[in-house]
């Protein structure tokens, strides 16, 4: 496995306790903005691509170049569940499983980070780009929940 990578890996949540801040259940689960997702549900939407994306290095593994449709989450009942469960639960979910995902990464090989899978709309990626994607992907979400709990803070003073 590539140091560089894993550490990424390792560290990405490291900063989750300033994101969340002062925040409250009930705070995290407010809407700032009608159309757009709470705190909560940005934390739920990435314990959920945590369990995808684990999913998926197993068929990138298994099978020879998937095919691997976007994931659509507002259809997604494992999303949508996880969505009604109490914010203090999503977020221990969410490092348990990130936990777990790390492990996967720390045990994968070079010619294992070389295998082919096809995303739907990005094409044929090695699972190194995968990964790189989920990081990407994670730290955009992180982001918009830091920003929703700000956004909420603002408005209760």
């Amino acid at each position: 496995m590539h140091n560089p990578l894993l550490t990424r890996f390792e560290l990405s949540l490291a900063g989750l306790p300033q994101i969340l801040g002062p925040a409250t259940p009930e705070q995290l689960r407010q809407h700032s903005l009608p159309d757009k997702w709470s705190a909560h549900e940005n934390l739920a939407h990435l314990a959920h691509f945590t369990l995808v994306t684990q999913d998926r290095i197993a068929r990138i593994l298994q099978e020879e170049a998937p095919l691997i449709e976007r994931l659509k989450p507002d259809t997604e009942p494992a999303f949508l569940r996880l969505v009604e469960r109490p914010p203090e639960e999503v977020i221990s979910l969410l490092k348990e499983l990130r936990a777990q995902l790390n492990q996967q990464v720390a045990a994968l090989s070079e010619a294992q980070l070389e295998r082919i899978g096809i995303h739907s709309a990005a094409g044929p990626m090695p699972l190194r780009v995968w990964l790189e994607l989920f990081l990407v992907h994670e730290a955009h979400h992180l982001y918009l929940a830091f920003w929703r709990i700000r956004e909420v803070l603002q408005m209760a003073r």
